[in-house]
């Protein structure tokens, strides 16, 4: 019985909610006996098929379930990707979070802007601090990345230490000068890792991802050379990138004006807790920036990925309110296109050069680095670290894949190396590693105030509104008589042109009439039953004419 319990004792599980086999949305829960700690809690955006989808978050289901094991949040960075869903994990479930300062501050306009507060026993951290969270102790080791004060964690358990990169690069020439902890990283690999949880996002990328500082030179050349005002889209949470483009605006003599709710809040908080340094004067609301000549003009803003709603997709149809491009603009997108928003970068590049702008895009222009490490950084991680499991994280299925083989490479036996899914439980001892179950997982999908109510009935309709449109058939019923008193009247809303096709829409309205007729005539007093055949019979007759399924909408009305 006493080895039974020790044996127990011993038992820690990692549950990826989130982030596993996919791009964005990363929440890791790792539990052991009653006590669970999260790690993370972000969204992704939207897929193409998502229509009117606003963001995509975890599913929390587990984590309710459990609400009394939960002691703790911890953040390993300030991406969206990462702290984007801790407004609606807070909402519903009051635990404790631990981040450094930068990350804490932007976790807090967040839950601000939705009306939350942090919660009790919330505090931020620095890197090389530990933390207890139940019966975990968590430290944090600096990591570089494309956001500062960017960690990974050392969880140790009672079956050993836990390794979360986070996301993560070996940048030797760091924006900031804050090094990777590589010292600290090798004394935890020759102490004795049990499990390492590595981020394989670059994974399939040969080589070493480059240092940010070559985007700052490149920048600066065309700072140097730009004799008109100058644009640049990046993410608005990536602070080093911000930082050399207000450098060198300050170089050349430029003002700077940053538009978008975002990146606005984002230069507030790295402006507050000292992330940012900006020359005095340098720094200017966008209406004062119009005092200035062109080509001391320098606007940062939000749009990098195309977004609809973006500032800059807005300026490039003149839909915004207070800058219009003008001939002569230099457009710089410092940021490459997340898989899935090509079409929509392509097209506010496009609209740019019609109104006259030059853009400067793509890999070739060298105004982007990734903030992830390639091949031989997550080798060195491997190395430095020299897990007894391993686990990749933080990656669509297929740069999983090749971590593992990375992993695999590095003398890690395969037998060793955990794959899997989200919802799956990952379950480790001191001696083993094994898959031990399932549980629930997957996406909640966020519309306006809504969140979870749409779900796929609710995009199966809106898809088939988008493809087919919808037919509206209204009629009015005596319901002593069960005679037609009016109507029916047809509407065609994204389905075919009145106008067009008159004759269509009188031989449907035909239909409609007689099938009411005879299911009156057999004394049907059911609307239900009514609306079923007024559908069966004009979906029949639509595709046949058409090979077209528009969505079909009865409505009955009682006299």
């Amino acid at each position: 019985m006493a080895r039974q319990q020790r044996e127990r004792g011993q038992r820690v599980q990692a549950i990826p909610l989130g982030g596993l086999g996919e791009i964005g949305k990363n929440c890791m829960a790792i539990q052991e006996g009653d006590h669970i700690l999260v790690v993370d809690c972000g969204l992704s955006f939207p897929e193409e098929e998502m229509l009117g989808i606003d963001i995509v978050i975890p599913d929390f289901t587990y984590l309710l379930e459990n609400r009394d094991k939960v002691r703790g949040l911890v953040l390993t960075h300030g991406h969206e990707d990462h702290i984007g869903a801790v407004p609606y994990l807070v909402r519903q479930l009051e635990v404790p979070v631990y981040a450094t300062r930068l990350t804490l501050g932007l976790v807090e306009g967040k839950l601000a802007e939705a009306g939350l507060k942090l919660p009790p026993g919330s505090r931020a951290v620095k890197a090389g601090d530990t933390v207890k969270v139940g019966p975990f102790a968590v430290e944090f080791i600096r990591v570089t990345h494309s956001i500062p004060d960017s960690c990974a964690l050392a969880i140790r358990t009672g079956a050993g230490v836990i390794v979360h990169t986070g996301d993560f690069k070996f940048d030797q020439t760091p924006v900031d000068g804050e090094f990777a902890d590589y010292q600290r990283l090798a004394e935890l690999g020759r102490e004795g890792v049990l499990a390492l949880l590595a981020d394989s996002t670059n994974a399939e990328r040969p080589g070493y991802t480059p240092s940010e500082r070559v985007v700052g030179k490149n920048l600066d050349e065309i700072f140097r050379l730009a004799r008109g005002r100058i644009l640049l889209a990046t993410f608005a949470s990536n602070v080093h990138r911000i930082q050399q483009a207000i450098d060198s605006a300050a170089r050349w003599d430029r003002k700077v004006a940053v538009v978008g709710r975002s990146m606005e809040n984002t230069v507030e908080v790295a402006l507050k807790l000292g992330y940012l340094h900006v020359p005095d004067g340098i720094l200017v609301d966008v209406e004062e920036l119009r005092r200035f000549p062109a080509q001391n003009q320098v606007i940062l803003t939000t749009g990098s990925q195309g977004e609809p709603m973006s500032a800059l997709t807005r300026m490039s149809v003149n839909d915004h309110k207070s800058v219009e491009i003008m001939p002569g603009d230099t457009v710089v997108f410092a940021a490459t296109p997340i898989p899935g928003n090509e079409k929509d970068v392509a097209r506010t590049i496009n609209n740019l050069y019609r109104r006259g702008a030059e853009v400067i895009y793509g890999r070739e222009a060298g105004v982007h680095v990734s903030g992830h490490g390639s091949q031989e950084e997550q080798k060195m991680m491997i190395n430095l670290l020299r897990p007894r499991f391993f686990m990749p994280i933080h990656g669509e299925y297929r740069m999983l894949v090749h971590h593992a083989r990375l992993a695999q490479a590095c003398g890690i036996p395969a037998d060793s190396i955990l794959l899997g899914e989200n919802g799956t439980v990952f379950e480790f001892t001191p001696q083993t590693a094994a898959i031990a179950g399932k549980v629930a997982s997957g996406q909640v999908l966020v519309d306006g105030l809504g969140v979870g109510d749409v779900g796929n009935i609710v995009l199966r309709d809106r898809r088939q509104l988008s493809q087919d449109g919808i037919l509206i058939v209204v009629v009015a019923i005596d319901r002593e008589t069960g005679v037609i008193v009016g109507g029916p009247d047809i509407v065609s809303r994204g389905f075919v042109y009145v106008r067009e096709s008159e004759g269509l829409l009188e031989e449907a309205r035909d239909r409609v009439k007689g099938t009411l007729y005879e299911t009156l005539s057999r004394r049907v007093p059911e609307w239900a039953v009514l609306k079923s055949a007024v559908r069966d019979v004009l979906s029949k007759y639509l595709f046949e004419k058409t090979r077209r399924r528009p969505m079909i909408l009865p409505i009955i009305m009682e006299v």
